[in-house]
């Protein structure tokens, strides 16, 4: 097939290698011309998995006009609050018959919105490519170094799922489906919210029993939000879900818990965001997260600490006493 994918981040980077090694004719988009240039010459990318040999078959342009329109399978892979942005400027050469592959974990701030939705609004009827989600697991280093990794990809037509599943299932990289683009997109976004107060419980140098207690418990209020908003419950403890959420409240390569952490210790946001080469979207998707429980309704005080530490200047220390000096009740999941 022929491949598009959009961002030359470490995920679009990893997601253009999977692509190449099964085989598929790719094109890789990336807003950094020297980026780009050096992965047509040098057969890597010299800001993110730099140690990765990219295959011959994946070649990079900085013109997003160099890859969208040939493109069969388009995988999104830009930071989520670029989508917007980004769709609209392809919007004119998309097509009905393309598959676009949303690889971004987040939600659009000013609107709740997920990028499926931003799809839906942004592309007209005619024009509008058929949409799936790929979600789970999976820290691009370790898929590029051919760890085991399972993921998944939803969408509301099972024909079109199972074309992803078999374009991108490759060595292993093993793909399942499912028809819950609800569950799997919030899942996606929700989760890095609790990584965050995962760090955040690891930069306290608190231990096992807290992680275990923060993981559990998140679980629970992110699925109250994902089931209101039409996710369904098996999405929530399956690979996009629980999955991804242990992966990322736990593993060293997380962005997301990495934040989380520095704030335990004490550093503030602007601090550490300096330091950052990539987007840790949890930063963005907790003000989303909290306007849409808000709005529902629904009680996410996991949530809310993680938001008054990123942007009321809480101290973690806090955060986390304040959650353990809540009224006691019964445990409900969801």
């Amino acid at each position: 097939m022929r491949v598009g994918v959009i961002g030359a981040g470490s995920w679009g980077t990893a997601l253009a290698v999977i692509a190449g090694r099964a085989g598929h004719d790719v094109r890789l988009w990336s807003r950094n011309a020297e980026v780009a240039d050096a992965i047509n010459r040098e057969r890597s990318n010299p800001c993110y998995l730099k140690e990765t040999r990219i295959p011959d078959n994946v070649g990079a342009s900085q013109k997003i006009l160099d890859v969208v329109p040939a493109a069969e399978l388009l995988i999104f892979a830009a930071p989520s609050h670029t989508a917007r942005k980004l769709v609209s400027e392809m919007s004119a050469v998309l097509r009905p018959e393309m598959i676009f592959v949303s690889a971004a974990k987040g939600i659009e701030i000013e609107t709740g919105k997920r990028i499926s939705e931003i799809v839906e609004e942004v592309v007209s009827e005619k024009a509008r490519p058929r949409f799936v989600c790929l979600s789970g697991p999976s820290f691009a280093k370790e898929v590029v170094e051919n760890h085991p990794t399972a993921v998944v990809a939803a969408g509301a037509d099972a024909e079109v799922t199972r074309v992803v599943q078999s374009a991108l299932s490759v060595q292993n990289f093993r793909i399942y489906t499912n028809d819950d683009v609800i569950g799997t997109e919030l899942a996606g976004s929700l989760k890095n919210v609790i990584a965050i107060a995962a760090g955040m419980v690891a930069g306290l140098d608190f231990g096992s029993n807290s992680l275990a207690a923060l993981i559990t418990r998140g679980l629970a209020e992110i699925t109250r939000l994902a089931v209101n908003q039409g996710a369904r419950i098996e999405t929530m403890i399956g690979l996009a879900g629980v999955g991804d959420l242990v992966l990322t409240c736990t593993g060293s390569l997380s962005r997301n818990r990495f934040v989380g952490e520095e704030l335990g210790k004490g550093r503030t946001l602007e601090e550490i965001q300096v330091q950052m080469s990539e987007v840790a979207e949890g930063v963005k998707t907790t003000r989303a997260a909290k306007l849409l429980a808000e709005k529902a309704g629904i009680q996410m005080p996991i949530t809310n600490e993680v938001h008054a530490v990123l942007y009321a200047k809480k101290l973690a220390r806090d955060a986390v006493a304040e959650l353990m000096s809540r009224p006691l009740q019964t445990e409900k999941n969801w």
